[in-house]
This record gives structure tokens, sequence and C-alpha cells, in this order.
């Protein structure tokens, strides 16, 4: 909760520096959150040196993917230095806000898609990239408009995915056999409480990772045809708290009969190799697709990928760019950001670095490329994005500025119930009292 009312005090920071700079100052290049200037201002010719600072969250395993990544870069482009930023999501956005309240965002940033790109666009904190694409300094041709329509705000396209992304159902089909029990595409909420119960009554190990409300409950919504926000964003998307009240009940009764962990397990969770999945201690783990890699990596054995359960799956499940490149509207360097995400985008090596851990490339040549040479769980990835793609609805792009922090006030509502600090009902309606009072205020 300290970081979580500090995160917010730095997001109201950020809202009066904008306003005093109108988001458009030009900002220190150096690589630290504040302080002198290390380098001389570039001038426009390709053999001055440059420096770019570049921002990112992920694993171990993503670091130093992209570090090789930098490096190719930098060998290609010798008078391009590229200084590193990066840590886990956790605590990834604190740092950023604390950057742009200093007008000192990184020149290239990994940027999130929904809550937080929306939020950094309402501050004008981000550039917009379409006159870099019609220059031809980033060249996009064949990409979709529906993939590059999840960058854009107002006609602005602030961000430009890694790649194409799915919520899933990772399991283990080993525990799964040894249960006795099936998994399945079209499976419900019933059948998931169904499997998890016998999955802790046949092995004696949890039947899947307590799901994280964050991600869960917008498909939750979505799955009965419904937004987690409103068309303008004044308020939550659905009327009836009985779709939160349900949520939490079913996740409170599989974690009092045992299918579950609490968030006293699940918070001691620091990275893939600390998933209970990887350890055997439970069947189901909730995931990103672009994820799916590093944690069979660290499991060392087989896992497999199913769309989320419910009786409308089809209609929750969505696309989304795994993340996205955005420039800083602060860098003095836009244009040679932009050469670094032309390069990520185009060039096939990139992908051999880093497989599809920022998800499926969105150039059709580099995935054609890529099909062909594919290890076995990148392969499962591709396969299953292409099955999401013929069986899911278009994502939500509606949230508001405010959405990340309704989406945190969730996540603290959603502890306190599991804790039995609050009753279910208690915490729906104390969850919508909350989201008004953000959203309206």
């Amino acid at each position: 909760m300290k970081k979580y009312w500090l995160f917010l005090l730095t997001i109201v920071f950020i809202a009066m520096m904008a306003a005093c700079s109108g988001g458009t100052e030009k900002g220190s290049s150096n690589a630290s959150d504040g302080g002198d200037n290390k380098e001389e201002q570039e001038q426009t010719g390709d053999d001055e040196q440059v420096t770019l600072r570049m921002s990112w969250w992920g694993s171990q395993g993503r670091h130093d993917m992209t570090l090789k990544i930098i490096e190719l870069y930098e060998e290609q482009n010798p008078n391009v230095k590229i200084e590193p930023e990066f840590t886990g999501f956790d605590g990834y956005f604190e740092r950023m806000a604390a950057q742009a309240a200093g007008n000192n965002l990184p020149d290239i940033m990994q940027q999130n898609f929904g809550e937080y790109l929306n939020l950094y666009a309402e501050q004008g904190l981000l550039t917009d990239i379409n006159p870099f694409l019609e220059d031809g300094t980033i060249n996009l041709d064949g990409v979709s408009d529906v993939v590059l329509d999840s960058g854009m705000k107002e006609g602005k396209l602030l961000g430009i995915p890694t790649g194409t992304n799915a919520f899933t159902a990772l399991y283990d089909p080993a525990m799964m056999e040894e249960a006795g029990v099936e998994m399945s595409d079209d499976w419900t909420w019933e059948d998931f409480e169904n499997i998890v119960k016998t999955v802790k009554d046949k092995t004696g190990q949890y039947g899947a990772k307590l799901p994280e409300v964050k991600n869960v409950f917008e498909f939750y919504v979505r799955e009965q045809g419904y937004k987690l926000f409103n068309d303008d964003g004044t308020g939550l998307g659905y009327e009836d708290d009985q779709i939160l009240v349900d949520y939490f009940n079913r996740n409170l009764k599989l974690y009092e009969e045992g299918a579950l962990p609490g968030y006293d397990e699940t918070q001691q969770v620091q990275g893939p190799e600390d998933e209970l999945i990887v350890h055997g201690k439970a069947a189901i783990d909730w995931r990103w697709s672009n994820q799916v890699g590093v944690v069979t990596d660290a499991a060392g054995r087989e896992l497999k990928l199913n769309l989320m359960p419910g009786e409308n799956n089809r209609k929750g499940m969505f696309l989304k760019p795994a993340m996205l490149w955005s420039i800083a509207e602060n860098s003095d360097k836009k244009e040679e950001a932009a050469k670094f995400i032309d390069f990520f985008t185009n060039t096939i090596e990139v992908f051999d670095i880093g497989g599809t851990d920022r998800g499926i490339p969105i150039k059709e040549e580099i995935r054609n490329e890529m099909v062909s040479d594919l290890e076995e769980v990148d392969k499962k990835v591709f396969d299953y994005i292409e099955f999401v793609t013929e069986n899911s609805s278009p994502i939500d792009s509606n949230f508001p500025a405010e959405a990340s922090e309704v989406i945190n006030e969730l996540q603290n509502i959603d502890e306190m119930v599991m804790y039995k600090k609050l009753a279910p009902e208690e915490g729906a309606a104390e969850f919508r009292k909350e989201a008004e009072a953000i959203l309206n205020r």
C-alpha cells in the first residue's frame, strides 16, 4: 500500500510538471533519473556519436536477450551507444513516473498497452511516430492496421507493438494426466472449478495459481458481454456488481478448499523460476503468451497453452500487443530512436535472439522466416496466436487515463477479500465506489 500511494503521488507530480512544461520541453539525455548531461547534443551527420537511453521491464532472460540485441545494433551502427535501463514490471512505471516528473524519460521506452499508454498520452509525454513512417525512417509496410491501432491515441501513433500477444491458461499435461482430467478449449468456469479440485484431491498440489485479478477480471467481464470501463471513461463498464462478487466468491471458495494458493504464497514469486507450475506445485498458471518460453525453460518440461475458461470464452479472448516501443517527447534524439525501432521491427536476427519473448512479430515476412526454424516452444506460441486470432473478439482500447489507478485499486481490494478483511459483496461495492471516485475527480 505504501508503494501504491507513492505511485499515486508521483502521478500527481507528473500532471503538475506536464501542466508547467506542456510535455514538450527538451530534457536531459543522461541515463540516470536526473543529473548533468553527459553528451554534447548530436548534429545530424551519420558519423556523429549518439547516445540513446532505452528502458524496459522483464525477466532476467529478457534482459540478457535485449542486451544482445543492443549489442547487434551497436555493431551495425558504431556511432550509436545505447544505455540500458531495465527492471522487473513491479516498480517500472513508478520509476518512469519519477523520470517523467523530471522531464527526463528515456529516449526509447517499453510501454504497456491500455492504462499506461493512455496515461502517458494524456500528459503529452510521448512522441507521435507517424512522421517517421511518412519519411521512411520506420518501415511498417504490410503491418495490419488493427495491430497499429493498438498504439494509436487521438490520431497519433504513440507506440509500435513489439509483437502480438494473448492471455493463456498455461498447464502441465503430466499433472493433468496424473489427476485423470482432460483440458479442452471450450471449458467453462464450472469445469475449471472441477479440474482444480480434482488435481488437489489426486496429486496433493494446487489445481491452479491464484488468478491475477489485474488480467483475469478484464477477461471475465468481456466474456459476459461487458467492458471493464464504460465508453466515456467515467465509470465501470458493467452495472451489476454480482459479476465481481461471483469472481471473488469462486476464488475464495477454492482457496479455502486448498485448490488455490493465497497471496502469502503468490507474492513470494520474484521471477519465472519461482512460479508454482515450474516446481510442480500447481497445474495451471495464468500467463501472457510471450512469457510461455521463459516459464517452460525454467520448468524444464512440456507445458501446454489453452484458452481461458468461460461459457463464452471466445468472446472474452483478445489479441494484444505484448508491449510497445515509444519515444519520449522530451528526447532530443527522436530520429535516432526511431531508427532503432525500425531495426527491431524489421531485422530477423532480433527475433532469432529474442524468439517470442516480446510477442509474435508484427511483420509478415519476419513471421514467415521464423516459422521454418522455430524452437518447439515458440512453435506452440505461434500456433496458439493463430488459434486465438480466429477465436477472439476485438480488444477494448477505451482505457481512461486514470485506468492504472483503478486497476491498482482492484488489486488492493482483491487482496483484502482473499485475506478476509472484506466480504466479497463489500469488496465489489468498495471497488465501484473507489473506481468512480478516481474516474470522476
